[in-house]
């Protein structure tokens, strides 16, 4: 399989998304895939207002098509719904070709957050944005059968895992000299992951928070008493994931969690609201607790053995991710000409690009 795969998630961006796809090209190459990437770090792009580290490209169809014809892909995954992914997704259909989608980001909850823009529309754009793929890679049964709800046709389960080796339970000094127990959080500090919820909690001991963006100021002045350490990555963030005593999720928003699994899999117990994402991860394990009272939720963890966290987290591995992502890119080629040309577009034979 030669894959291309569009994205306008790319670094120095650090979240799911582009973990997700680092740990599928790793995967996929032990199993002879050759991955081929479209991203912002190919085209001209500015900055995103608000957001520094994502990227707009200045990319058209043509582009895209002339970046096909170069490395000849077989399969095509196009993983967000930026620029890149719509030039992407025109080259597909100009040249009649299927591929596969992701969704990964509620951005209609997360427009909405900063923008009078109803979701409604939103989730109308989105689901024509998808609409014309052969498969639409989800992480969660609970949000497929969402999207499914509203309108979203041809989904498919693609799950997240967990590099256990790098994060697991060790001694650790990272977090030596804060008042404990220590509640931590781990994430991109931005309105939509509704931080307040965690910081604004009555809680003992102290609140750690790890990670970087444009509502840190903010949050910083509002929240002086929380020890902010920026963004940690690598062996640096594991040490700190198995200094802490519960993870606190406060996002409403998340269609998965990566840091859940990577916070269970250092022995560190989850709290946080019943929503898709913990809900799928985290009810019946015994590893977490799920309540819409998150400090009754963040104060239970506090009773819950560290190896019961870790034995879950070994039940999700990115080799079973990886079984599933390519599984479903080549049922979903496999499927023929894309929905779009049914529907009364221009009938095209499958062409291989190159």
């Amino acid at each position: 399989m030669r894959l291309l795969i569009a994205t306008d998630a790319w670094h120095p961006q650090v979240n799911g998304v582009v973990r997700s796809l680092e740990q599928m090209v790793r995967a996929g190459e032990a199993q002879g895939v050759e991955p081929i990437f479209l991203t912002p770090q190919d085209f001209r792009s500015v900055p995103m207002p608000g957001y520094g580290e994502i990227r707009l490209s200045f990319v058209t169809r043509a582009g895209v098509i002339r970046a096909f014809d170069g490395h000849a892909p077989t399969h095509v995954h196009i993983a967000t719904e930026g620029p890149i992914g719509h030039a992407a997704r025109r080259a597909c259909l100009a040249r009649g070709r299927p591929f596969t989608t992701s969704y990964h980001t509620r951005f209609p909850e997360y427009l909405a957050a900063r923008a009078p823009v109803p979701e409604r529309w939103s989730y109308a754009w989105l689901r024509r944005f998808h609409a014309a793929a052969s498969g639409t890679m989800v992480s969660t049964a609970s949000l497929e059968r969402e999207l499914a709800g509203r309108g979203f046709s041809n989904l498919m389960t693609w799950t997240r895992g967990v590099d256990t080796e790098l994060f697991r339970p060790q001694e650790s000094d990272a977090l030596a000299g804060i008042p404990g127990p220590i509640f931590l959080f781990v994430g991109r500090l931005a309105v939509e992951k509704n931080i307040s919820a965690f910081l604004g909690l009555d809680l003992p001991g102290t609140k750690v928070v790890v990670g970087d963006g444009p509502d840190r100021a903010r949050l910083q002045g509002l929240h002086p008493e929380a020890r902010f350490l920026g963004t940690r990555t690598g062996e640096e963030l594991a040490r700190i994931y198995a200094a802490a005593d519960v993870f606190v999720f406060p996002s409403l928003t998340d269609t998965f969690g990566i840091v859940l699994l990577e916070a269970l899999a250092c022995g560190l117990p989850v709290a946080a609201f019943p929503v898709t994402g913990p809900l799928d991860v985290l009810s019946g394990t015994g590893a977490g607790v799920l309540d819409n009272d998150l400090r009754t939720a963040a104060l239970a963890c506090l009773d819950i053995p560290r190896e019961r966290c870790r034995a879950e987290a070994l039940r999700h591995t990115w080799a079973e991710s990886a079984r599933q992502f390519y599984g479903n890119i080549e049922t979903a080629h496999g499927v023929g000409p894309m929905r779009a040309a049914r529907r009364g577009r221009p009938s095209a034979r499958l062409v291989e690009l190159g």
